[in-house]
């Protein structure tokens, strides 16, 4: 049995593909398409995208899609660097993971209405607190009683103004 790098090499080359021309159809990197034909799978950062790759690699040279994922499988199996999956049961380290992990809890539906009802109603509160306060006020209250001085002006009456003239 082939591997699968020897299969996608012998796939592109009886369909007179370039890796140029695949890595334009399929917007995987020449880089990526040369180290999958070559079986060097440690240029990946995680099998996810060696599968990824490789499936849609294998899809456009209409290969075998089933039997060559089993190969992968097996290869990959065989590499220390993927033998097994990275844990996911690691606790958090930091507190921004831990933020991080909340927040993606929150279902942000719910939160977003929920917000906006809090904040609506301590706008209320606060209103009906600020026109209380104002409206039980005594606006005289703190004013010094004034004194009554009589102006120069002569007379006991208050000064009219001058009448607008008519037109």
């Amino acid at each position: 049995m082939s591997t699968v790098a020897e299969q996608l090499r012998q796939g592109r080359e009886a369909r007179n593909l370039t890796v140029e021309q695949v890595a334009e159809i399929t917007k995987i990197r020449t880089d990526h398409l040369r180290a999958l034909e070559e079986g060097h799978y440690d240029l990946f950062s995680a099998p996810v995208y060696i599968r990824g790759f490789v499936r849609t690699y294998a899809t456009l040279l209409k290969l075998d899609v089933k039997q060559v994922m089993e190969t992968l499988e097996q290869e990959l199996g065989r590499t220390e660097r993927f033998a097994e999956p990275p844990s996911l049961s690691s606790a958090p380290k930091g507190v921004v993971d831990v933020v991080t992990l909340q927040l993606s809890k929150v279902d942000w539906h719910k939160g977003v209405t929920l917000l906006s009802v809090l904040v609506v109603l301590a706008l209320a509160v606060l209103g009906f607190l600020l026109w209380r306060h104002y409206h039980q006020r005594d606006p005289l209250k703190g004013l010094e009683p004034g004194i009554y001085q009589k102006s120069g002006r002569g007379g006991e009456t208050l000064p009219v103004p001058n009448p607008a003239p008519r037109r």
